[in-house]
C-alpha cells in the first residue's frame, strides 16, 4: 500500500534528499546533487527564496521504503508579479509505477488547493532561478552543471495525471572549434562598430569587485529577463546568495559585462561543468573523501556552461549578444575546452534561438514545464 507523508524530521529530510541516489544507482548518465546544496536549498532558515514563498515535503513509501518524492509550493513574489494563484510542485522522484506518482501529485494538489492555488506548474526546483523543467529528449549525457535529469518514463507519468505543456527550454550544444573566419571578422567589426559608438565589452571582475559587479548585474538581471515566461524578479539577498556560489567556481576572463556611457546594459556568465566533478562524489557528499576527488576531477572538467545571459531590451539587436558568445567560444578556446552548453532558451525566445544557430550551435536536449488546472 503506497502512504505519503509530510516531510517533518531531519531523517526524513535527509532521505527526501537522498532517494535519488537510490533511484539512479547504475544509471551511467545520472550526477548527484551536492549534498549541502540541496540541505541549504531546501532549509527554510537557509535559503532567502523561502522568505516569499510556502513550502511543503512530501515521501512516497511503500511498506516502510521510499518510492517517490515531490515537493508542493507556492511563490508569493511570482503570484503578486504575475497577479496569478499558480503552485508549483519540484523535485519529482519516483519509480515508473502509476499509482506512485498520482498519490504523490495529488496529495501536493489537494495542498496547494488548501492554500488557495487553482493552478499547478512544474517541475519547478523551485522557480526559473534554480533548476526547472522535465528532460524529454537527449538522454544520452549527462547534464551539465544546474541542469535536471531523469529518466524517460516521467514524461508519461506527469502526463498520466493530466499535466499538458506549458512551454518547453532547449538547450544548445556549443563547440570552439567549428567558428568560420567569416564569423569571426563579423564579431570583431561589431566590435569595433560598439566602441566607436559607447559600449564597452570586459570581463566582470567577480574575484576582486563582487559586491560592486554584482550590484551591476543584478540591476541588468531583473531588467533583461523582465518579459520571460515565468521570470520573477530575484531580492536582492536572493540574487548575491546565488552569485556567491557562482563566484566561487567562476573563471575570472569566462564572464563579461557591457557597459553603454559607463550604464550597464548587458551581461555573460559562463561557468565550468562541474558536474563533472560531482559525478564522482558518492551520494553527493564531500566527506570522508568526496571532497579530494573534487578537487582532483575539477582539473579535468573540459566542458563549460553559459548559464546566465542578458540585456535590456533596448540595447539588443546591436551586435552584443553575438560578442559574448564569441568571446566565450574564444576564452574556451584559449583554455582548451572545446565544448559547451547554452541554456537554457525559452522556446519563443526567437532572437536568441537563432543567434545561437547562426553561430553554430545545436539543439540537442529539450525540457518541459507542465500545467494543470487543480480541481
Amino acid at each position: 500500500m503506497i502512504n505519503i507523508i509530510s516531510v517533518t524530521t531531519k531523517k526524513q529530510l535527509r532521505a527526501f534528499i537522498d532517494f535519488p541516489h537510490d533511484l539512479y544507482e547504475g544509471d551511467p548518465y545520472y550526477v548527484p546533487e551536492l549534498y549541502i546544496s540541496q540541505r541549504d536549498l531546501l532549509n527554510p532558515n537557509k535559503h532567502p527564496f523561502h522568505k516569499h514563498a510556502k513550502v511543503h515535503y512530501f515521501l512516497a513509501l511503500n511498506d516502510n521504503k521510499v518510492v517517490g518524492r515531490l515537493s508542493a509550493h507556492i511563490n508569493y513574489s511570482h503570484n503578486e508579479y504575475y497577479k496569478n494563484k499558480e503552485g508549483f510542485f519540484g523535485f519529482f522522484d519516483c519509480i515508473n509505477d502509476r499509482e506512485v506518482a498520482y498519490n504523490l501529485f495529488k496529495t501536493a494538489e489537494n495542498w496547494l488547493k488548501d492554500e488557495g492555488m487553482d493552478t499547478i506548474v512544474g517541475p519547478a526546483n523551485f522557480s526559473t532561478n534554480e533548476s526547472v523543467g522535465l528532460l524529454i529528449d537527449g538522454y544520452d549525457r549527462s547534464p551539465v552543471v544546474m541542469m535536471p535529469y531523469n529518466y524517460p518514463y516521467y514524461q508519461e507519468l506527469i502526463e498520466h495525471y493530466g499535466f499538458q505543456k506549458k512551454i518547453d527550454l532547449f538547450a544548445y550544444w556549443l563547440e570552439a572549434e567549428p567558428i568560420s573566419n567569416k564569423i569571426l571578422d563579423i564579431g570583431k567589426k561589431t566590435e569595433e562598430r560598439l566602441k566607436n559608438n559607447g559600449f564597452t565589452i570586459r570581463n566582470i571582475r567577480f574575484r576582486t569587485h563582487f559586491k560592486e559587479e554584482v550590484e551591476k548585474v543584478y540591476e541588468i538581471y531583473n531588467k533583461a529577463w523582465s518579459k520571460n515566461d515565468g521570470f520573477v524578479p530575484m531580492t536582492r539577498e536572493e540574487f548575491f546568495y546565488s552569485a556567491k556560489d557562482l563566484a566561487m567556481i567562476a573563471k575570472k576572463d569566462f564572464s563579461f559585462i557591457a557597459t553603454y556611457k559607463d550604464k550597464p546594459v548587458g551581461f555573460v556568465v559562463t561557468i565550468p561543468d562541474v558536474n563533472q566533478a560531482f559525478k564522482h562524489l558518492k551520494r553527493g557528499r564531500l566527506l570522508p573523501f568526496g571532497f579530494i576527488k573534487l578537487l582532483y576531477y575539477f582539473n579535468k572538467i573540459d566542458t563549460y556552461r553559459v548559464i546566465l545571459f542578458g540585456i535590456i531590451e533596448e540595447y539588443r539587436k546591436k551586435g552584443i549578444d553575438v560578442i559574448f558568445y564569441l568571446k566565450s567560444l574564444e576564452t574556451a578556446k584559449k583554455r582548451n575546452i572545446f565544448q559547451g552548453e547554452a541554456s537554457w532558451i525559452l522556446e519563443n525566445n526567437i532572437q536568441m534561438n537563432n543567434i545561437l544557430e547562426s553561430i553554430g550551435a545545436k539543439k540537442y536536449k529539450t525540457y518541459r514545464i507542465f500545467q494543470k488546472p487543480i480541481l
